[in-house]
Order: C-alpha cells, then sequence, then structure tokens
C-alpha cells in the first residue's frame, strides 16, 4: 500500500469526519414529498465535494431525484471503474428512541451515530476520500472512474433504470463497485458476492359484498379471513420447504467448498435466536442457518389484514381479507416465472365462494460473482492491506435494486466492499458507524483502485 496516500488519509481523518457530518446534518429522505430541496441539496453539496477534489462533476437530472456524478479519465487504454452509492436516507421516527439527534451526526464510544451514516453516507464518503488522497499524494488516479451517487434508493430506485438505459454509453465500465454492504463481524472481514433479488404480491379475497352478521349468515358465507389464511399456509410444508411447483427451478446447490466455509463462520444458533427474540430459528431443517440467510431463497407474508380490529368484540363474518407477499430470489431463479407460479398456486387454491385478486410488483433479479473473478481478487487483496486480515467471502439477504439493473442493462461485474456490521441499526432509531470501519474502508478503497488497475490492465 502507498505510505504517502495511507498517510494522507491518517492526517485528514477528521476532516472526513467532519464532511460526513456535514452531509447527514441535510435530510434527505426521499420518502418524504415534503423534504424534496433536502434531497436536491444533499445531491449538489456531493457534487461540490466531488469538484473540490478534483472530479469533474454535475448534477444529473431523472425522472425523480437527481444523481450527483462525478468522474475522472486516467487514459484511453486505462480500466475503467464505475462506483455507485446513494445520497438518500430513510426517515429517522420514532424521534424518540435515538440517543443522539438523527440529523446532528454524534461521535461516541469510537462510533458515530446519525441517519445515514452507514447507509450510505458515510461508505460513498469512503470512496470519495479515497479517490482524494490518491489525487492529492499522486495528481492522478490509476485508472478511470466514474461515480453514480442516486437520490433514489430507499424508495426502490423508480428512476434509476430509465437513467442508465438513456446514459449507456457515458456510463460504460469495466466493473462497478457498490459499498452498501456489511461485512460479517467486526473480526471477520469480507466480502460479498452474491446478493439476492425480490419480488412482491398483493393478495385480495372478497365475500360478502358487505360485512354481514355471523350469527345470521355464519355457516352459509365463506369468510374471506379463513380462506386466505388457508392459501397462506399452504404456501410451505412442515419443514420450511416453499411448496410452489417450480419455485426451486434454477436454484443451484451450495458447493462443497461454500458449505465449508459457512461451517468454519462463527454463528451462533441459541445465540442468535435469543437475540431476535424467538425460542428458535426455523427454515428449512436440512440447510444450514447461513446458508438459508445467503443462498437459499425465501417466501414470506409481511402483513395480513381484514375484519374488526377495533376494542371488544364485532360479531362479523367480513367482506374481503388481504395479506401482502415477498419473495427473496437466488441466482438461477427468473422473478417473472416465480411471480407466475405463486400466482398460479394461490389461484389454484382458493376455496369456493370467494373472489381472489393477485397484484404482482417488483422485478429485480438476483447477482452473484464468482470469487475468481480478477475484481473480486482485487478487491480482496485490498480488504487485507485495508484490515490487516484475509476476507471471508459471504453472501447477503437483502436486495440492492440497482445491483441487479447494473447487471441487466450495462452487463457489469460488480465487487461488493461494504464495512458496516450487523448491529448497525440500518433502517432504525441510533444507526451508527464504527469509526475503525470508515477509516480502514477508506484505506481498503485507495488501495483497491491501485489493485484493480493493474488485475483489469488492457
Amino acid at each position: 500500500m502507498n505510505s504517502d496516500v495511507v498517510g494522507y488519509i491518517e492526517d485528514n481523518e477528521q476532516r472526513f469526519l467532519d464532511e460526513l457530518k456535514r452531509w447527514v446534518a441535510i435530510p434527505s429522505l426521499s420518502a418524504d414529498p415534503s423534504h424534496a430541496q433536502d434531497v436536491r441539496r444533499c445531491g449538489e453539496l456531493i457534487v461540490e465535494h466531488m469538484r473540490d477534489i478534483g472530479l469533474r462533476s454535475e448534477l444529473l437530472e431523472t425522472l425523480g431525484n437527481p444523481i450527483a456524478y462525478g468522474e475522472w479519465t486516467a487514459s484511453d487504454d486505462a480500466p475503467t471503474l464505475l462506483i455507485y452509492g446513494h445520497y438518500d436516507v430513510q426517515p429517522a421516527d420514532p424521534f424518540e428512541l435515538w440517543d443522539s439527534p438523527p440529523f446532528e451526526a454524534t461521535v461516541r464510544d469510537g462510533k458515530i451515530f446519525g441517519r445515514g451514516v452507514v447507509d450510505d453516507k458515510g461508505q460513498v464518503l469512503m470512496h470519495l476520500a479515497a479517490l482524494e488522497a490518491h489525487l492529492r499524494v499522486d495528481g492522478r488516479l490509476p485508472l478511470n472512474v466514474k461515480v453514480v451517487i442516486e437520490g433514489e434508493e430507499e424508495i426502490g430506485s423508480p428512476s434509476f433504470e430509465a437513467f442508465l438505459e438513456h446514459n449507456r454509453r457515458q456510463l460504460r465500465s469495466d466493473v462497478a463497485v457498490i459499498s452498501d454492504t456489511a461485512m460479517f463481524s467486526e473480526d471477520v472481514p469480507s466480502l460479498t458476492t452474491s446478493l439476492r433479488g425480490i419480488v412482491h404480491w398483493e393478495v385480495r379475497v372478497d365475500g360478502p359484498r358487505s360485512d354481514v352478521h355471523s350469527g345470521a349468515f355464519g355457516g352459509i358465507v365463506r369468510n374471506p379471513i379463513e380462506a386466505l389464511a388457508q392459501m397462506i399456509a399452504a404456501l410451505k410444508d412442515a419443514n420450511g420447504r416453499i411448496a410452489v411447483p417450480g419455485f426451486y427451478d434454477g436454484v443451484m446447490a451450495l458447493a462443497d467448498e461454500d458449505r465449508e466455509r459457512l461451517q468454519g463462520l462463527s454463528f451462533d444458533e441459541s445465540a442468535q435466536a435469543q437475540a431476535l427474540g424467538v425460542p428458535q430459528l426455523s427454515g428449512e431443517s436440512d440447510r444450514l442457518p447461513l446458508e438459508r440467510m445467503w443462498y437459499r431463497p425465501t417466501l414470506e407474508c409481511n402483513g395480513i389484514w381484514g375484519g374488526y380490529q377495533g376494542p371488544g368484540s364485532k360479531t362479523i363474518v367480513p367482506a374481503y381479507a388481504c395479506a401482502k407477499l415477498s419473495a427473496r430470489l437466488v441466482a438461477g431463479q427468473e422473478p417473472a416465472a416465480i411471480k407466475r407460479s405463486v400466482e398460479e398456486f394461490l389461484v389454484a387454491r382458493a376455496p369456493l365462494g370467494v373472489t381472489l385478486n393477485v397484484k404482482s410488483f417488483s422485478d429485480v433479479r438476483a447477482v452473484r460473482t464468482s470469487h475468481d473473478h480478477p475484481a473480486v481478487q482485487a478487491a480482496a487483496r485490498a480488504v487485507e492491506a485495508g484490515f490487516g486480515k484475509a476476507p471471508v467471502f459471504i453472501g447477503t439477504g437483502g436486495t440492492i435494486g440497482p445491483v441487479s439493473s447494473f447487471d441487466r442493462i450495462l452487463r457489469l461485474p460488480q465487487v461488493l466492499i461494504g464495512v458496516g456490521l450487523p448491529d448497525d441499526s440500518i433502517h432504525a432509531p441510533n444507526e451508527k458507524l464504527n469509526l475503525r470501519q470508515f477509516f480502514a474502508g477508506i484505506r481498503t478503497m485507495a488501495q483497491f483502485y491501485d489493485e484493480l488497475a493493474v488485475a483489469l490492465r488492457r
């Protein structure tokens, strides 16, 4: 690792921290239309910052919130890296559960607390700080860089794919790096090489025209809540396996070396169950817990409602019942086929006496990058240099829509170098980022650019 670059990073740690505080102070809530100007203001601040460190930068308009874009060109024959992140954040409610104001980033006990410190402003700033260190010390970058920081990730990136389609030529690159994930633990540096995809459904079961008296009509009218509950219960068998025909089509068995890698990670099932407040973990009984969390698909009921919800009792057969379902997909599964299979399964099990309506949403494919890809190997060397220990390869159960978009539209291999930790309270009160992770992340990114320039040399 370039000692002068490392020295620059260490000399400027406090300034980087102050910059993060400045970003966090802007409540860039994409979900709340009343904060639209704050979202734009945050994008403008990042553009200004990129210009200050030496990138060509501008705010690019989309159908929704703007994208902060920056670039630096080393040479026509140098490899090109696309850096992705987002500057919008989740709402901070409930405010009373925060130990310090969510938009006044506070440092205590070696951590910085505030909305967006790890998701994703702090991880974006890691890249910009690493770019700055190279430019200030060397006067140049070792490769071409394009930076795309969007303002709608927390609401599903509704404008992002149209942006990619419109700017295909401008965004042409060799590989993308995304820092919006977590490491396995503070003492186990890791690289994420797989992300699950996602699809959603809304299910509505209609019965009588309106709520009816359960004494007068109970026994001759099918109860929509009962019908819906039976249909949802049929989605899985007693061992936690999804019973929808064709659901597992394309799902690859875990390789022996991957299973050994999982077994080598410290994972206490009882402790995890206790931390979650459940008697024990569940799911496919013949699969490892980490395998179920990272490399197996899921199908969940996210919400269900219908009938009387008020105090006391109201003896009715309700007019309707509704549910929201979602599936997390793994590599090899086709979202469109999964949507269709689940809908057909529900339709086939709708009992007589009710009317069923199923709507599907989202179409995010899972992404998995080979451990042997040169960019992933370059990232592994960079993580080892930044954190002092070789990383393990892990998956994540979550979904980052733009990762799938890069894969499908730009055909880009992707490296996921996130430095968050499982206890960072992402999307929750008291979101935090360990300062050790933050500063080691900056060093890691600085080394990654050097490693990648060599690994992808043309």
